[in-house]
């Protein structure tokens, strides 16, 4: 197991993931920030989220194994779009005998789509829904562009499955059976990707088997209502990064998410009371709506540990993925077939 009194430069300068540095927190360059010379025990006292020994001990594992770390575009589409460039896929295999029989995890860590959280939201969850018999695959996506991020985006979720696809005798896993989950921003785009006009149907993809949102942003209209009187010129730039058009047109298309939920497979949803920057109302908003259309929905909102809490070690929501996962399967032992395509 991973030593915990091993500092988080020491652990990512190691030759057998150094690769992978880059993406603990995507855009952020952690060998000059402080935390580079802490060890993973000083970072969880810093209260990190998540079991950050956990995650380093799956991502060396999978290492050891051969390739487990896959661009999501060629060298020549990375030189006509460099905004590709790091876009990757991460294989994390489980070490159960039966994980093929399963969904695969498509995990989407968060990071309000200028970051990508792998060290907390990434490796260490992942790490979890392994323990559980579940192959994951973690995005790292485009983030910090200049136009239609979450377009953008969407084509990284097309990508990633697609690489699936064409190599899912390598990974051993039926590329049509996945469930997704994200975190924060990461909530966002996995819910999006249940959005006809702008997802997997847009894509010609398969529909998820179920989708794990936690503490998502799902609503701009009430993202508008919370920041009312506090946004700037800066906010109006990041709307037409994000969309492609100023914040009021999005909230009356697809990118509202509660008012185009009709096509979600089933979905827990996991968040705090006490969220400091996501309003908890998001998550309600996403359940009203879900159920409105009658698709199985589970919300469970613990009373403490705000935004972050990752794989909920050591907080109230510890056990969350296993809870998830347990609903999932009892849900899709009793679902028709018709329900869970």
């Amino acid at each position: 197991m991973i030593d915990e009194r091993k500092t988080l430069g020491e652990l990512l300068s190691d030759p057998l993931i150094e690769r992978i540095a880059p993406d603990a927190i995507r855009k952020m360059d952690l060998s000059k920030d402080e935390k580079w010379g802490k060890s993973l025990e000083q970072l969880r006292e810093d209260c990190f989220g998540g079991d950050l020994a956990a995650g380093f001990e799956t991502l060396f594992q999978a290492a050891k194994r051969g390739e487990w770390y896959y661009p999501l575009y060629t060298q020549a589409e990375c030189e006509a779009d460099p905004a590709r460039t790091g876009a990757n896929l991460v294989w994390l295999p489980s070490p159960a005998e039966d994980a093929a029989s399963r969904p695969y995890i498509l995990l989407v860590p968060g990071g309000g789509f200028v970051n990508v959280w792998n060290l907390t939201e990434g490796w260490p969850v992942a790490a979890q829904f392994n323990r559980l018999g579940y192959n994951v695959f973690i995005l790292t996506y485009q983030v910090a562009v200049d136009d239609h991020l979450l377009e953008r985006e969407m084509g990284d979720f097309a990508r990633a499955i697609a690489l699936i696809r064409d190599r899912a005798d390598v990974f051993n896993v039926d590329w049509r059976r996945y469930i997704t989950c994200g975190f924060s921003a990461g909530g966002y785009l996995v819910c999006l990707w249940n959005v006809p006009e702008k997802g997997f149907a847009f894509h010609g993809l398969p529909k998820p088997q179920a989708v794990f949102p936690v503490y998502p942003v799902v609503s701009w209209k009430l993202n508008r209502e919370d920041w009312a009187g506090e946004a700037d010129d800066e906010d109006d730039d990041f709307d037409l990064v994000l969309f492609g058009c100023d914040v009021e047109t999005a909230i009356h298309s697809p990118f509202e998410i509660p008012d185009h939920a009709e096509s979600f497979p089933p979905c827990a949803i996991f968040l705090t009371e006490t969220d400091e920057l996501v309003n908890p109302e998001h998550s309600r908003l996403l359940q009203r709506a879900l159920q409105r259309h009658g698709i199985p929905c589970r919300l469970e909102a613990g009373p403490s540990g705000g935004h972050g809490f990752a794989d909920g070690t050591g907080m109230c929501m510890a056990g969350w993925i296993e809870r998830a996962v347990r609903w999932y399967e009892a849900l899709s032992g009793a679902l028709p077939a018709e329900k869970q395509n």
